[in-house]
């Protein structure tokens, strides 16, 4: 969920829309993206264009663009190490190497969701910086949709990787229960007698060596 919210409020066009309060025009809103910029009306035109180039966008769009490519990137190879450390399925070997591929997998969430909760952080603070500057003259921006997707896809990308994390520890302490798990067997092990002293019970003894054996050696001596 979270890398799927992240990859959301990366294509979506919604990170800031016009403010209806300092709009003249109220039936026509402006909305831009990471890629395009768009402009709508009340009978639901919208019409879009791409940034054309990268060398005429302001600094911290270009910034923006790479922290949400780094966490979608790194939300998509967490995925699949997810996949093989999950205990469901039959890959990746032993629990304890499973447990260390989630925990690497934990890592890169956690790493993703970083990316994107600063991406969507940077561009809020520059949409409320020039809102609130009373010498800004331009155009000035609300808050868009799509940093709200960002920043709850940030924060589910962090837990997971936290839980996933936690695996690790949980592997640990299984992998070192099943080798505690035997280790009284060895004393349990009762050997067999000898084919020597079985027929050595044939031969013929004195009274005295009998009553001397049976001292030491109950009915049950050689059950």
């Amino acid at each position: 969920m979270g890398l799927g919210a992240t990859i959301g409020a990366t294509v979506s066009n919604e990170w800031k829309s016009t403010s209806r309060a300092s709009s003249v025009i109220t039936a026509t809103w402006v909305f831009q993206g990471l890629w395009m910029s768009c402009a709508g009306n009340a009978i639901g035109a919208v019409h879009c264009r791409q940034h054309h180039t990268i060398f005429k966008l302001q600094g911290y769009i270009q910034v923006c663009r790479g922290l949400m490519i780094s966490a979608v990137c790194l939300g998509f190879f967490a995925t699949a190490c997810a996949l093989v450390g999950m205990k469901c399925t039959k890959i990746g070997g032993s629990d304890q190497l499973k447990a260390r591929i989630a925990c690497f997998s934990g890592l890169q969430y956690f790493l993703g969701g970083l990316c994107s909760l600063t991406a969507c952080s940077l561009y809020a603070n520059r949409i409320m910086s020039e809102f609130f500057d009373p010498m800004f003259v331009d155009q000035k921006y609300e808050l868009g949709a799509a940093l709200f997707i960002g920043w709850a896809g940030s924060a589910l990308c962090i837990l997971g990787g936290i839980v996933f994390f936690s695996s690790l520890f949980d592997g640990n302490s299984k992998s070192s229960n099943e080798r505690n798990r035997y280790v009284y067997s060895a004393t349990s092990y009762v050997s067999k007698p000898e084919k020597k002293q079985i027929h050595s019970t044939n031969v013929r003894r004195s009274p005295t060596e009998d009553s001397s054996t049976s001292k030491n050696f109950d009915k049950n001596a050689y059950v």
